[in-house]
Protein backbone atom coordinates (compact mmCIF):
# COMPACT_ATOMS: atom_id res chain seq x y z
CA UNK A 1 0.00 0.00 0.00
CA UNK A 2 1.13 3.57 -0.68
CA UNK A 3 2.34 5.87 2.08
CA UNK A 4 -0.67 6.69 4.24
CA UNK A 5 -0.39 10.42 3.56
CA UNK A 6 -0.44 9.76 -0.19
CA UNK A 7 -3.85 8.11 -0.04
CA UNK A 8 -6.80 10.11 -1.30
CA UNK A 9 -9.70 10.29 1.14
CA UNK A 10 -11.67 7.77 -0.92
CA UNK A 11 -8.70 5.37 -0.92
CA UNK A 12 -8.25 5.83 2.83
CA UNK A 13 -11.92 5.02 3.51
CA UNK A 14 -11.58 1.87 1.42
CA UNK A 15 -8.38 0.86 3.22
CA UNK A 16 -10.01 1.32 6.63
CA UNK A 17 -13.05 -0.65 5.47
CA UNK A 18 -10.82 -3.49 4.29
CA UNK A 19 -8.98 -3.59 7.61
CA UNK A 20 -5.67 -2.59 6.01
CA UNK A 21 -5.27 0.44 8.27
CA UNK A 22 -7.04 1.94 11.28
CA UNK A 23 -8.24 5.49 11.74
CA UNK A 24 -5.67 5.90 14.52
CA UNK A 25 -2.83 4.85 12.19
CA UNK A 26 -4.07 7.17 9.46
CA UNK A 27 -4.48 10.04 11.91
CA UNK A 28 -1.01 9.46 13.40
CA UNK A 29 0.57 9.61 9.94
CA UNK A 30 -1.11 12.91 9.11
CA UNK A 31 -0.42 14.36 12.57
CA UNK A 32 3.29 13.72 12.09
CA UNK A 33 3.22 15.68 8.84
CA UNK A 34 1.02 18.47 10.22
CA UNK A 35 3.15 18.94 13.33
CA UNK A 36 6.35 19.39 11.28
CA UNK A 37 4.67 22.28 9.50
CA UNK A 38 7.20 23.51 6.94
CA UNK A 39 4.44 25.44 5.19
CA UNK A 40 2.75 27.06 8.25
CA UNK A 41 -0.55 25.63 7.05
CA UNK A 42 -1.87 25.10 10.57
CA UNK A 43 -2.37 27.55 13.41
CA UNK A 44 -3.21 24.79 15.87
CA UNK A 45 -2.98 21.00 15.72
CA UNK A 46 -4.77 19.15 18.54
CA UNK A 47 -3.15 15.72 18.70
CA UNK A 48 -5.03 14.54 21.78
CA UNK A 49 -8.45 15.52 20.45
CA UNK A 50 -7.80 14.01 17.02
CA UNK A 51 -6.54 10.68 18.35
CA UNK A 52 -9.43 10.44 20.82
CA UNK A 53 -11.87 10.85 17.92
CA UNK A 54 -9.98 8.27 15.84
CA UNK A 55 -10.07 5.75 18.71
CA UNK A 56 -13.83 6.21 19.12
CA UNK A 57 -14.35 5.55 15.42
CA UNK A 58 -12.10 2.45 15.45
CA UNK A 59 -14.04 1.10 18.45
CA UNK A 60 -17.50 1.80 17.00
CA UNK A 61 -19.57 -1.27 16.04
CA UNK A 62 -20.27 0.29 12.63
CA UNK A 63 -17.95 2.43 10.54
CA UNK A 64 -19.33 5.93 9.87
CA UNK A 65 -19.27 6.95 6.18
CA UNK A 66 -16.09 9.06 6.47
CA UNK A 67 -14.42 6.28 8.49
CA UNK A 68 -12.11 8.45 10.59
CA UNK A 69 -10.30 10.25 7.78
CA UNK A 70 -8.56 13.45 9.03
CA UNK A 71 -9.72 16.89 7.89
CA UNK A 72 -8.30 20.41 8.32
CA UNK A 73 -10.67 23.24 9.26
CA UNK A 74 -10.21 26.88 8.25
CA UNK A 75 -9.80 29.02 11.34
CA UNK A 76 -12.88 31.05 10.43
CA UNK A 77 -15.12 28.11 11.42
CA UNK A 78 -16.01 27.82 15.09
CA UNK A 79 -14.91 24.65 16.84
CA UNK A 80 -15.96 24.01 20.43
CA UNK A 81 -13.02 24.11 22.85
CA UNK A 82 -10.55 24.44 19.95
CA UNK A 83 -8.96 27.85 19.41
CA UNK A 84 -10.67 29.87 16.67
CA UNK A 85 -9.06 33.20 15.76
CA UNK A 86 -10.06 33.91 12.13
CA UNK A 87 -6.38 34.74 11.66
CA UNK A 88 -6.67 37.85 13.87
CA UNK A 89 -5.03 39.08 17.05
CA UNK A 90 -8.39 40.41 18.19
CA UNK A 91 -9.54 36.79 18.73
CA UNK A 92 -6.22 35.42 19.98
CA UNK A 93 -6.88 32.50 22.33
CA UNK A 94 -10.66 32.50 21.75
CA UNK A 95 -12.32 29.11 22.26
CA UNK A 96 -15.95 28.96 21.09
CA UNK A 97 -18.67 27.23 23.09
CA UNK A 98 -20.19 25.61 19.99
CA UNK A 99 -19.12 24.06 16.67
CA UNK A 100 -20.11 25.29 13.22
CA UNK A 101 -22.89 23.22 11.67
CA UNK A 102 -20.84 22.05 8.68
CA UNK A 103 -17.98 20.89 10.94
CA UNK A 104 -20.40 19.16 13.33
CA UNK A 105 -21.96 17.34 10.37
CA UNK A 106 -18.55 16.11 9.21
CA UNK A 107 -17.65 14.92 12.69
CA UNK A 108 -20.99 13.10 12.92
CA UNK A 109 -20.13 11.41 9.60
CA UNK A 110 -16.80 10.23 10.99
CA UNK A 111 -14.28 12.88 9.97
CA UNK A 112 -11.44 13.51 12.43
CA UNK A 113 -10.63 17.20 12.93
CA UNK A 114 -6.84 17.49 12.93
CA UNK A 115 -6.66 21.23 13.65
CA UNK A 116 -7.25 24.77 12.43
CA UNK A 117 -5.63 26.13 9.29
CA UNK A 118 -4.06 29.51 8.69
CA UNK A 119 -5.91 32.21 6.73
CA UNK A 120 -5.94 35.87 5.81
CA UNK A 121 -7.34 37.82 8.75
CA UNK A 122 -11.15 37.60 8.72
CA UNK A 123 -10.83 36.06 5.23
CA UNK A 124 -9.67 39.36 3.73
CA UNK A 125 -6.91 38.67 1.24
CA UNK A 126 -5.75 36.79 -1.83
CA UNK A 127 -2.39 35.44 -0.67
CA UNK A 128 -2.59 34.25 2.97
CA UNK A 129 -0.07 36.95 3.90
CA UNK A 130 -2.56 38.96 5.98
CA UNK A 131 -2.71 36.47 8.85
CA UNK A 132 -1.74 37.98 12.19
CA UNK A 133 0.27 34.81 12.80
CA UNK A 134 2.47 34.93 9.71
CA UNK A 135 2.08 33.83 6.09
CA UNK A 136 1.54 30.33 4.74
CA UNK A 137 3.91 29.05 2.05
CA UNK A 138 3.05 27.26 -1.18
CA UNK A 139 4.16 23.59 -1.21
CA UNK A 140 5.14 23.95 -4.88
CA UNK A 141 7.60 26.75 -4.05
CA UNK A 142 8.22 27.85 -0.46
CA UNK A 143 9.01 31.38 -1.59
CA UNK A 144 5.55 31.83 -3.14
CA UNK A 145 2.08 32.40 -1.76
CA UNK A 146 -0.52 29.62 -1.58
CA UNK A 147 -3.34 32.03 -2.42
CA UNK A 148 -5.99 33.29 -0.06
CA UNK A 149 -7.84 33.70 2.06
CA UNK A 150 -8.05 29.92 2.63
CA UNK A 151 -4.35 29.46 1.91
CA UNK A 152 -3.69 27.29 4.96
CA UNK A 153 -6.44 24.84 4.01
CA UNK A 154 -5.21 24.63 0.41
CA UNK A 155 -1.57 24.25 1.44
CA UNK A 156 -2.42 21.53 3.98
CA UNK A 157 -4.03 19.37 1.29
CA UNK A 158 -1.32 20.02 -1.30
CA UNK A 159 1.39 19.17 1.26
CA UNK A 160 -0.32 15.88 2.25
CA UNK A 161 -0.93 17.03 5.82
CA UNK A 162 -4.61 16.09 5.39
CA UNK A 163 -6.47 14.39 2.53
CA UNK A 164 -9.08 17.17 2.49
CA UNK A 165 -9.99 20.39 4.28
CA UNK A 166 -12.61 23.10 4.58
CA UNK A 167 -12.30 26.68 3.37
CA UNK A 168 -14.64 29.60 2.88
CA UNK A 169 -15.14 31.49 -0.36
CA UNK A 170 -16.34 35.10 -0.46
CA UNK A 171 -14.87 36.31 -3.74
CA UNK A 172 -12.74 33.32 -4.71
CA UNK A 173 -11.03 32.23 -1.50
CA UNK A 174 -11.48 28.50 -2.14
CA UNK A 175 -11.00 28.43 -5.89
CA UNK A 176 -8.00 30.78 -6.17
CA UNK A 177 -5.78 29.02 -3.56
CA UNK A 178 -6.83 25.65 -5.00
CA UNK A 179 -5.53 26.82 -8.38
CA UNK A 180 -2.25 28.13 -6.96
CA UNK A 181 -1.64 24.95 -4.93
CA UNK A 182 -2.61 22.50 -7.69
CA UNK A 183 -5.63 20.88 -6.01
CA UNK A 184 -9.44 20.83 -6.34
CA UNK A 185 -11.52 23.56 -4.68
CA UNK A 186 -15.32 23.79 -4.72
CA UNK A 187 -17.57 26.75 -3.88
CA UNK A 188 -21.15 25.47 -3.62
CA UNK A 189 -24.30 27.41 -4.49
CA UNK A 190 -24.87 30.19 -1.96
CA UNK A 191 -26.91 28.68 0.88
CA UNK A 192 -26.15 25.03 0.08
CA UNK A 193 -23.89 24.81 3.15
CA UNK A 194 -24.92 26.37 6.45
CA UNK A 195 -22.98 29.44 7.54
CA UNK A 196 -23.85 28.93 11.20
CA UNK A 197 -20.54 29.07 13.04
CA UNK A 198 -18.65 30.73 10.19
CA UNK A 199 -17.16 34.01 11.38
CA UNK A 200 -18.73 36.37 8.89
CA UNK A 201 -16.85 38.53 6.39
CA UNK A 202 -19.60 39.43 3.88
CA UNK A 203 -22.82 37.62 4.72
CA UNK A 204 -24.40 37.72 1.25
CA UNK A 205 -21.27 36.20 -0.33
CA UNK A 206 -19.63 33.85 2.20
CA UNK A 207 -19.91 30.12 1.49
CA UNK A 208 -18.08 27.12 2.97
CA UNK A 209 -16.71 24.43 0.67
CA UNK A 210 -14.17 21.60 0.37
CA UNK A 211 -10.56 21.30 -0.77
CA UNK A 212 -9.36 17.88 -1.96
CA UNK A 213 -6.86 16.25 -4.30
CA UNK A 214 -9.54 14.70 -6.49
CA UNK A 215 -12.98 15.73 -7.72
CA UNK A 216 -14.55 12.60 -6.20
CA UNK A 217 -13.06 13.40 -2.77
CA UNK A 218 -14.49 16.91 -3.06
CA UNK A 219 -17.96 15.52 -3.82
CA UNK A 220 -17.66 12.97 -1.02
CA UNK A 221 -16.92 15.63 1.59
CA UNK A 222 -19.61 17.97 0.31
CA UNK A 223 -22.19 15.15 0.57
CA UNK A 224 -22.01 15.38 4.34
CA UNK A 225 -22.07 19.19 4.61
CA UNK A 226 -25.03 20.36 2.53
CA UNK A 227 -28.65 20.91 3.48
CA UNK A 228 -30.93 23.27 5.33
CA UNK A 229 -29.97 24.26 8.87
CA UNK A 230 -32.59 25.87 11.17
CA UNK A 231 -29.73 27.95 12.63
CA UNK A 232 -29.12 29.63 9.25
CA UNK A 233 -32.13 31.20 7.55
CA UNK A 234 -30.24 31.53 4.26
CA UNK A 235 -29.48 27.79 4.04
CA UNK A 236 -31.35 25.58 1.59
CA UNK A 237 -31.87 21.94 0.70
CA UNK A 238 -30.49 20.79 -2.64
CA UNK A 239 -33.00 19.32 -5.12
CA UNK A 240 -30.97 16.09 -5.27
CA UNK A 241 -28.25 14.51 -3.13
CA UNK A 242 -24.61 15.11 -4.03
CA UNK A 243 -23.50 12.05 -6.02
CA UNK A 244 -19.98 10.75 -6.58
CA UNK A 245 -19.12 11.51 -10.21
CA UNK A 246 -18.27 8.67 -12.56
CA UNK A 247 -18.61 10.15 -16.04
CA UNK A 248 -15.64 9.67 -18.37
CA UNK A 249 -17.07 11.38 -21.46
CA UNK A 250 -18.62 14.82 -21.98
CA UNK A 251 -20.80 14.06 -25.01
CA UNK A 252 -23.48 16.70 -25.41
CA UNK A 253 -22.07 19.06 -22.78
CA UNK A 254 -22.13 22.67 -23.92
CA UNK A 255 -19.22 24.61 -22.41
CA UNK A 256 -19.29 28.40 -22.54
CA UNK A 257 -15.82 29.96 -22.63
CA UNK A 258 -16.01 33.37 -20.98
CA UNK A 259 -14.25 35.72 -23.39
CA UNK A 260 -13.80 38.54 -20.84
CA UNK A 261 -11.77 36.20 -18.60
CA UNK A 262 -9.51 34.80 -21.32
CA UNK A 263 -7.91 38.00 -22.59
CA UNK A 264 -6.22 41.07 -21.14
CA UNK A 265 -4.85 40.60 -17.63
CA UNK A 266 -4.42 36.82 -17.89
CA UNK A 267 -0.82 35.62 -18.15
CA UNK A 268 0.01 34.06 -21.52
CA UNK A 269 1.16 30.80 -19.92
CA UNK A 270 -2.04 30.50 -17.89
CA UNK A 271 -4.18 31.16 -20.96
CA UNK A 272 -2.31 28.57 -23.03
CA UNK A 273 -2.64 25.92 -20.31
CA UNK A 274 -6.38 26.56 -19.92
CA UNK A 275 -6.85 26.42 -23.71
CA UNK A 276 -5.17 23.01 -23.72
CA UNK A 277 -7.58 21.85 -21.00
CA UNK A 278 -10.54 23.16 -23.00
CA UNK A 279 -9.30 21.23 -26.01
CA UNK A 280 -9.23 18.11 -23.83
CA UNK A 281 -12.86 18.71 -22.88
CA UNK A 282 -13.68 19.04 -26.57
CA UNK A 283 -11.94 15.75 -27.30
CA UNK A 284 -14.24 14.12 -24.72
CA UNK A 285 -17.30 15.22 -26.68
CA UNK A 286 -18.03 18.65 -25.24
CA UNK A 287 -18.73 21.59 -27.54
CA UNK A 288 -17.11 24.95 -26.86
CA UNK A 289 -19.03 28.21 -27.27
CA UNK A 290 -17.71 31.76 -26.72
CA UNK A 291 -19.92 33.59 -24.19
CA UNK A 292 -19.87 37.09 -22.74
CA UNK A 293 -20.63 38.63 -19.35
CA UNK A 294 -21.44 42.21 -20.38
CA UNK A 295 -21.10 43.55 -16.83
CA UNK A 296 -17.92 41.63 -15.97
CA UNK A 297 -15.87 44.83 -16.26
CA UNK A 298 -17.71 46.14 -13.20
CA UNK A 299 -17.29 42.98 -11.11
CA UNK A 300 -14.20 44.02 -9.16
CA UNK A 301 -15.59 47.46 -8.26
CA UNK A 302 -18.96 45.94 -7.35
CA UNK A 303 -17.37 43.35 -5.09
CA UNK A 304 -15.13 45.88 -3.35
CA UNK A 305 -18.14 47.98 -2.43
CA UNK A 306 -20.46 45.18 -1.30
CA UNK A 307 -17.94 43.05 0.62
CA UNK A 308 -16.33 45.89 2.64
CA UNK A 309 -19.77 47.36 3.41
CA UNK A 310 -20.93 44.06 4.85
CA UNK A 311 -17.66 43.47 6.69
CA UNK A 312 -17.86 46.90 8.36
CA UNK A 313 -21.19 45.85 9.87
CA UNK A 314 -20.16 42.27 10.72
CA UNK A 315 -16.91 43.26 12.42
CA UNK A 316 -18.56 45.87 14.65
CA UNK A 317 -19.09 43.08 17.22
CA UNK A 318 -15.34 42.79 17.86
CA UNK A 319 -15.04 45.55 20.42
CA UNK A 320 -13.19 44.07 23.39
CA UNK A 321 -16.28 43.85 25.56
CA UNK A 322 -17.66 40.33 25.17
CA UNK A 323 -14.75 38.18 23.96
CA UNK A 324 -11.31 38.35 22.43
CA UNK A 325 -8.61 40.94 22.93
CA UNK A 326 -9.26 43.96 25.19
CA UNK A 327 -6.82 46.84 25.48
CA UNK A 328 -5.25 47.53 28.85
CA UNK A 329 -5.66 50.69 30.95
CA UNK A 330 -8.31 52.44 28.85
CA UNK A 331 -10.01 55.33 30.66
CA UNK A 332 -13.53 55.03 29.22
CA UNK A 333 -15.72 52.98 26.90
CA UNK A 334 -14.87 54.93 23.75
CA UNK A 335 -11.14 54.59 24.37
CA UNK A 336 -11.62 50.85 24.99
CA UNK A 337 -13.31 50.47 21.62
CA UNK A 338 -10.78 52.57 19.72
CA UNK A 339 -7.64 51.07 21.21
CA UNK A 340 -8.91 47.48 21.18
CA UNK A 341 -9.82 47.62 17.51
CA UNK A 342 -6.66 49.51 16.58
CA UNK A 343 -4.47 46.93 18.33
CA UNK A 344 -6.48 43.87 17.30
CA UNK A 345 -7.14 44.46 13.59
CA UNK A 346 -4.46 44.32 10.90
CA UNK A 347 -4.00 46.87 8.09
CA UNK A 348 -6.11 45.08 5.44
CA UNK A 349 -9.05 44.65 7.81
CA UNK A 350 -8.86 48.31 8.81
CA UNK A 351 -8.73 49.33 5.15
CA UNK A 352 -11.87 47.38 4.29
CA UNK A 353 -13.78 48.51 7.37
CA UNK A 354 -13.09 52.13 6.42
CA UNK A 355 -14.07 51.54 2.79
CA UNK A 356 -17.28 49.84 3.86
CA UNK A 357 -18.20 52.43 6.44
CA UNK A 358 -17.79 55.15 3.84
CA UNK A 359 -19.93 53.25 1.30
CA UNK A 360 -22.73 52.91 3.86
CA UNK A 361 -22.54 56.47 5.17
CA UNK A 362 -25.51 58.78 4.89
CA UNK A 363 -25.39 60.55 1.55
CA UNK A 364 -23.22 57.87 -0.06
CA UNK A 365 -25.27 54.68 0.44
CA UNK A 366 -27.31 54.91 -2.75
CA UNK A 367 -24.44 56.19 -4.89
CA UNK A 368 -22.10 53.38 -3.86
CA UNK A 369 -23.56 50.37 -2.02
CA UNK A 370 -27.01 50.67 -3.59
CA UNK A 371 -25.56 51.08 -7.08
CA UNK A 372 -23.27 48.08 -6.55
CA UNK A 373 -26.26 45.93 -5.63
CA UNK A 374 -28.04 46.97 -8.81
CA UNK A 375 -25.00 46.01 -10.90
CA UNK A 376 -24.93 42.69 -9.05
CA UNK A 377 -28.50 42.05 -10.20
CA UNK A 378 -27.48 42.78 -13.78
CA UNK A 379 -24.66 40.27 -13.47
CA UNK A 380 -27.10 37.61 -12.25
CA UNK A 381 -29.17 38.30 -15.40
CA UNK A 382 -26.03 37.99 -17.54
CA UNK A 383 -25.51 34.48 -16.20
CA UNK A 384 -29.19 33.61 -16.65
CA UNK A 385 -28.84 34.51 -20.32
CA UNK A 386 -25.64 32.49 -20.66
CA UNK A 387 -27.10 29.37 -19.07
CA UNK A 388 -30.04 29.43 -21.44
CA UNK A 389 -27.48 28.61 -24.14
CA UNK A 390 -24.81 26.48 -22.40
CA UNK A 391 -24.59 23.96 -19.54
CA UNK A 392 -21.42 25.17 -17.79
CA UNK A 393 -18.96 28.01 -18.25
CA UNK A 394 -15.18 27.83 -18.15
CA UNK A 395 -12.30 30.23 -17.55
CA UNK A 396 -8.94 30.42 -15.81
CA UNK A 397 -9.35 30.36 -12.02
CA UNK A 398 -6.54 32.83 -11.41
CA UNK A 399 -5.00 35.23 -13.94
CA UNK A 400 -1.52 34.19 -12.80
CA UNK A 401 0.31 31.34 -11.12
CA UNK A 402 1.45 31.67 -7.51
CA UNK A 403 3.41 34.89 -7.07
CA UNK A 404 6.37 35.51 -4.72
CA UNK A 405 5.75 36.29 -1.08
CA UNK A 406 5.72 40.05 -0.54
CA UNK A 407 5.41 40.92 -4.23
CA UNK A 408 1.93 42.47 -4.01
CA UNK A 409 1.54 43.41 -0.35
CA UNK A 410 2.34 47.07 -0.99
CA UNK A 411 -0.12 47.33 -3.90
CA UNK A 412 -3.68 46.48 -2.78
CA UNK A 413 -5.20 46.98 -6.24
CA UNK A 414 -2.83 44.48 -7.89
CA UNK A 415 -3.58 42.05 -5.06
CA UNK A 416 -7.34 42.51 -5.55
CA UNK A 417 -6.97 41.67 -9.25
CA UNK A 418 -5.96 38.14 -8.20
CA UNK A 419 -9.69 37.40 -7.79
CA UNK A 420 -10.87 38.93 -11.06
CA UNK A 421 -11.82 35.53 -12.55
CA UNK A 422 -13.70 34.24 -9.50
CA UNK A 423 -15.67 37.28 -8.33
CA UNK A 424 -18.45 37.20 -10.99
CA UNK A 425 -19.63 33.74 -9.84
CA UNK A 426 -19.55 34.82 -6.20
CA UNK A 427 -21.67 37.90 -6.89
CA UNK A 428 -24.23 35.68 -8.65
CA UNK A 429 -24.21 33.02 -5.90
CA UNK A 430 -23.34 30.27 -8.38
CA UNK A 431 -21.53 26.97 -7.74
CA UNK A 432 -18.01 27.02 -9.15
CA UNK A 433 -14.90 24.92 -8.80
CA UNK A 434 -11.26 24.88 -9.74
CA UNK A 435 -9.38 21.82 -10.93
CA UNK A 436 -5.66 21.72 -11.72
CA UNK A 437 -5.15 21.59 -15.48
CA UNK A 438 -1.40 21.84 -16.02
CA UNK A 439 1.70 23.90 -15.29
CA UNK A 440 3.00 27.27 -16.38
CA UNK A 441 6.61 28.05 -15.48
CA UNK A 442 6.57 24.90 -13.34
CA UNK A 443 3.63 26.07 -11.21
CA UNK A 444 0.00 24.88 -11.18
CA UNK A 445 -2.76 26.48 -13.25
CA UNK A 446 -6.44 26.13 -12.37
CA UNK A 447 -9.37 25.62 -14.74
CA UNK A 448 -12.56 27.14 -13.35
CA UNK A 449 -15.92 25.55 -14.14
CA UNK A 450 -19.21 27.11 -13.03
CA UNK A 451 -22.86 26.29 -13.53
CA UNK A 452 -26.32 27.59 -12.72
CA UNK A 453 -27.53 27.55 -9.12
CA UNK A 454 -27.90 24.05 -7.62
CA UNK A 455 -25.99 22.36 -10.48
CA UNK A 456 -23.28 20.85 -8.24
CA UNK A 457 -23.69 17.34 -9.64
CA UNK A 458 -23.36 18.59 -13.21
CA UNK A 459 -20.15 20.40 -12.29
CA UNK A 460 -18.70 17.40 -10.50
CA UNK A 461 -19.34 15.15 -13.51
CA UNK A 462 -17.79 17.63 -15.96
CA UNK A 463 -14.80 18.20 -13.68
CA UNK A 464 -14.26 14.48 -13.02
CA UNK A 465 -14.18 13.55 -16.71
CA UNK A 466 -11.82 16.45 -17.44
CA UNK A 467 -9.60 15.51 -14.49
CA UNK A 468 -9.25 11.96 -15.78
CA UNK A 469 -8.37 13.17 -19.26
CA UNK A 470 -5.76 15.64 -18.02
CA UNK A 471 -4.10 13.25 -15.55
CA UNK A 472 -2.54 16.07 -13.50
CA UNK A 473 -0.13 14.93 -10.76
CA UNK A 474 -1.07 16.90 -7.63
CA UNK A 475 2.17 16.10 -5.80
CA UNK A 476 4.25 19.29 -5.48
CA UNK A 477 7.40 19.24 -7.54
CA UNK A 478 10.25 18.48 -5.21
CA UNK A 479 9.72 20.95 -2.33
CA UNK A 480 7.37 19.00 -0.07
Amino acid sequence: MAELTDLTAEEAIAAIGAGEVSSVELTEAHLARAESDTWHSFLEVDRERALAAARRIDAAPERPPLAGVPVGIKDALSTKDLTTTSGSKILEGFRPVYTATCVARLEAAGAVVLGKTNMDEFAMGSSCENSAYGPTRNPWDLDRVPGGSSGGSASSVSARQVPWSLGSDTGGSIRQPAALCGIVGMKPTYGAVSRYGLIAFASSLDQVGPFARTVRDSALLLQHMVGHDPMDSTSIDLPEPIALPSRERLDGLRVGVIEELMGEGVDAGVRATVETALAAMESLGATLHPVHIPHAKYALATYYLIAPAECSANLARFDGIRYGHRTADAHDLLETYERTRSEGFGPEVKRRIMLGTFALASGYYDAYYGQAQRVRTLMVRDFDDIFSEVDVVASPTSPSVAFPLGERTADPYTMYLSDICTIPMSLAGLPAMSIPCGLSDGLPVGLQLAGPALSENRLFEAAHATELALGFDTRPGGTA
